[in-house]
């Protein structure tokens, strides 16, 4: 199977040599109000987002009001619910008649619009809008949808929360037999916000998907408090962020508890670009801002004692100590020196320098 290892969303490259490109899910926080919807889409801009990101749903193409009324099983957050699981999807259903306004809206603000479509008539009518697509972890098992988005031939962003490897390979398949831009995110899809959350966020799966993928590009869908979990993710290769986005924790609706702020939002992202220039290029050597540190830090060979031009260097006339001017031997070359003539003559605490021996030193 074929794909990119580089993907490009509004001519912004993704790849594991780039910075991590940071979705703000609005999703239901706009609280039914387009007018707090573009508000959110500023407010994320201002906070350093690259995207912001919306769920076009409606309830009744997405939950079974039959089906929930009559679950046994033990829900999760939606167990804290006041209303009905079919009422509050209604209540928090994005408007389709917002799409335009949204999207000038963030081409306004110089921010990505996205979505994610929950259903084959929300693929078509984005289509125009949005630079890529994002499928929710709860649809990875439906294989046809899947399809549906991959044929659009725009980047395809998947989450994985609640899945196993078995379900992952089975959707990555299903997208690559139409389209090779594919981003793979690592997401646990527990809502509450809890903070026991952080043992199931399970990050080492980007390990796993980095073996079983080379070189595809990777993210994290986070649901954990603040952004420990991001800079882990990042540190692991991760390059495409998603995490949920509000003005204001206290507001009631099913997101705004375990969302981003502007305030955290913002500390995310600054923590995140020093641990990218942190993380460097893997290369070992002598950084340009270490170079005075390696002269006054290392040492080198020194002499102990006044020698004359000619005379013979022996292990006794020799000491290793601080600083390391340019050009010094080291200690570790001491066996190479000792049994060599001096071509010059050196005072008590000269360093030899390369030039100081008649015999040239392999």
């Amino acid at each position: 199977m074929m794909y990119d290892s580089q993907i490009h969303i509004n001519g912004r490259e993704i790849s594991i040599g780039s910075p991590a490109y940071f979705i703000a899910d609005i999703a239901s926080n706009h609280d039914g109000y387009i007018e707090r919807a573009k508000e959110l889409i500023w407010l994320a801009k201002d906070a350093g987002a690259d995207a912001v990101k919306f769920q076009h749903f409606k309830a009744n193409s997405i939950v079974s009001d039959y089906g929930f009324k009559h679950l046994t099983a033990k829900m999760s957050h939606q167990s804290s619910w006041e209303k009905s699981v079919f009422e509050v999807y209604e209540q928090c259903e994005c408007n389709r008649d917002w799409t335009q306004e949204l999207s000038k809206t963030a081409k306004d603000a110089k921010i990505d619009f996205m979505t994610t479509p929950y259903d084959y008539e929300a693929v078509e009518l984005l289509a125009p809008f949005i630079p890529a697509y994002k499928i929710g972890s709860g649809d990875i098992t439906w294989i046809d949808f899947i399809e549906t988005v991959a044929k659009k031939n725009k980047p395809l962003i998947l989450a994985t929360g609640a899945s196993n490897m078995d379900d992952v390979e089975r959707a990555v398949d299903s997208v690559l037999r139409y389209n090779s831009q594919l981003v793979l995110l690592q997401c646990n899809t527990n809502y509450t916000g809890s903070k026991d959350n952080f043992k199931y966020t399970n990050l080492k799966v980007l390990e796993t998907f980095a073996i079983r993928y080379p070189n595809m590009v990777l993210g994290l869908s986070d649901h954990t408090p603040l952004h420990a979990a991001v800079l882990g993710a990042i540190a692991l290769g991760a390059r495409v962020i998603e995490k949920h986005f509000t003005d204001d924790n206290e507001r009631a609706g099913p997101d705004h508890a375990f969302s981003m702020n502007p305030c955290t939002w913002r500390e995310m992202i600054d923590r995140s670009r020093e641990l990218e220039m942190a993380l460097g290029n893997g290369i070992k050597r002598i950084e340009s801002n270490e170079k005075d540190t390696s002269v006054v830090q290392r040492r080198c060979l020194r002499f102990i004692r006044d020698k004359a031009t000619g005379e013979r260097i022996s292990k006794d006339d020799l000491v290793s100590l601080r600083p390391a001017p340019t050009g010094s031997l080291e200690p570790y070359m001491v066996r190479k020196v000792v049994g060599k003539t001096l071509a010059v003559p050196k005072s008590k605490g000269d360093a030899i320098l390369i030039g100081d021996i008649v015999e040239e030193i392999c």
